[in-house]
């Protein structure tokens, strides 16, 4: 998911308040980019219309191999270059369950990790509430749209040695969740949206998609050296 210009975390590594919490679990600092992406290279983000990001991703099924964990690494450098707060594997071209966020909501709370094979809960419908808030996609670079979805979200998984995680979220993490769980079930946002927002949204990025892919050049030449 691409991070929104408007929203009040845009600067989300500096913000003082919140806690952090590193996959569900709270913890007293945390360096400004996840560990990970020292050790991992930059990977080419995939685009709306290409095939892996539109078929559902493959269960992953062996655990704690060198090929996950540096498809992990890569995937934290990856969307930390894209100005992203979370990445799915088929946005790399992976078609396998998994997804990486470092995510800010609404009250300045961090959230940073990796889940692996997860299914959200299906919320009952009190507790389902729907918040309407600017959405984007590294897979579809530049625009933003408003999208509707629950405010709350519970998504259960497993890490990348196969351990049990539930991870919770509420507001723009919540979406973050949604937006993620989306891309490894084959979505992306603008398949929530009507066909008229979606040619729109499709209209700007292509006159947005140079601009934001130089600006990734610049960021991966900054970060990656």
């Amino acid at each position: 998911m691409a991070e929104h210009h408007d929203h009040s975390s845009h600067d989300h590594h500096d913000h003082e308040e919140g806690r952090i919490f590193v996959m569900g679990r709270p913890v007293d600092a945390y360096p400004a980019m996840a560990p990970e992406a020292a050790r991992g290279k930059v990977l080419r983000v995939t685009v709306v219309g290409e095939d892996v990001l539109h078929r559902p991703c493959a269960e992953i099924t062996e655990f704690g191999t060198e090929e996950l964990n540096t498809l992990i690494d890569d995937m934290f450098l990856t969307m930390y270059v894209a100005d992203g707060v979370g990445l799915a594997a088929n946005q790399v071209d992976v078609g396998i369950r998994l997804f990486v966020y470092d995510c800010v909501d609404e009250d300045g709370h961090r959230h940073v990790g990796h889940l692996i094979n997860p299914v959200l809960d299906e919320l009952p419908a009190t507790e389902r509430h729907l918040e309407e808030a600017g959405e984007g996609c590294l897979s579809v670079p530049g625009p933003h749209e408003d999208l509707a979805r629950p405010d709350r979200a519970i998504a259960r998984g497993v890490d990348k040695d196969g351990n049990p995680l539930v991870i919770e979220g509420e507001g723009y993490f919540a979406r973050c969740l949604q937006h993620e769980t989306d891309h490894l079930d084959g979505y992306l946002y603008i398949d929530r949206l009507s066909k008229r927002e979606r040619k729109n949204v499709l209209k700007e990025m292509e006159s947005m998609r140079d601009e934001v892919f130089a600006k990734r050049d610049a960021k991966a030449k900054q970060l990656a050296g």
